[in-house]
């Protein structure tokens, strides 16, 4: 079932997403579902399974990828460990209840206004790009460090756009982190975030997944062959991170909320 191009699909993942995840603190499920997904499907699998699974695997591989950057981002940053836990519990607190609420509020409402706010990040990255020095506009205290997690949280559970990189771009725009700093409190944050997930696609899919060697909506053959190259190659791509210049990083990170916000409105 299980064919030798399955495994090429899956290595190449792995790598692609490993160096992704530590050089720009995403977990990378905009990569992982839709390319997982075209495996399953190449292999005969039925698409609502598949695309489930693909979730369940993403996210799943997501936590020790992201935990691999992480640890090397905070060998050279100072700070970020106890600021990405606190951030990612309110992460985890504002995903469960966005599940809720989304059932309160039309889907349209919540798309204008995190659109709105990402526009607002988008202007003021790109006012800044040339400054050395980004200022912020709010002091990161308990309180907006609760609040940006919750945010972050409820857009990542409601809008399925990516978390990790939401967060980057409210934190270099609203609260002057430089991009390498907050690519690595971001790495700490999807690794929390992501549990919680993962969690609720085992408990969802538990025995009622057709698919082969999976636990849940979670694959193990995709999970153990992605992570194989995922973990390692996520503490070369934290690596390289520090040694890009900062612009060429913030170009990055611009580009990331183009597509994020085209992606929102329903553009792509």
């Amino acid at each position: 079932m299980f064919t030798i191009e399955y495994f090429i699909g899956l290595i190449l993942i792995g790598i692609v997403v490993g160096l992704l995840s530590g050089m720009l603190g995403v977990g990378g499920g905009f990569l992982m579902v839709p390319f997982q997904y075209f495996l399953f499907s190449y292999i005969g699998i039925q698409s609502q399974y598949g695309l489930l699974t693909s979730l369940g695997t993403s996210l799943a591989i997501i936590i020790p990828t992201a935990i691999s950057g992480a640890y090397e981002h905070s060998r050279k940053l100072e700070d970020i460990i106890e600021l990405g836990i606190k951030l990612g519990i309110f992460g985890i607190i504002g995903g469960f209840i966005g599940g809720l609420v989304a059932n309160l509020i039309p889907y349209w409402i919540l798309q204008l206004i995190f659109a709105f706010v990402l526009l607002l990040v988008l202007i003021k990255n790109t006012v800044s790009f040339k400054k050395e020095e980004n200022k912020g506009i709010f002091t990161f205290n308990q309180l907006t460090l609760g609040l940006t997690g919750f945010f972050v949280g409820v857009s990542a559970g409601l809008l399925g756009i990516g978390g990790g990189l939401f967060l980057i771009a409210i934190l270099t725009a609203f609260f002057g982190f430089s991009p390498i700093k907050s690519i690595g409190i971001s790495s700490i944050f999807i690794a929390l975030t992501a549990i919680g997930g993962t969690v609720s696609y085992i408990i969802s899919g538990w025995g009622s997944n057709p698919i082969p060697y999976t636990i849940g909506f979670v694959s193990i053959i995709n999970f153990i062959v992605i992570c194989c190259f995922s973990v390692p190659l996520a503490k070369i791509g934290a690596k390289y991170a520090h040694k890009i210049p900062e612009k060429y990083l913030k170009i990055l990170l611009i580009i990331g909320i183009i597509y994020i916000e085209i992606k929102m409105l329903g553009v792509i």
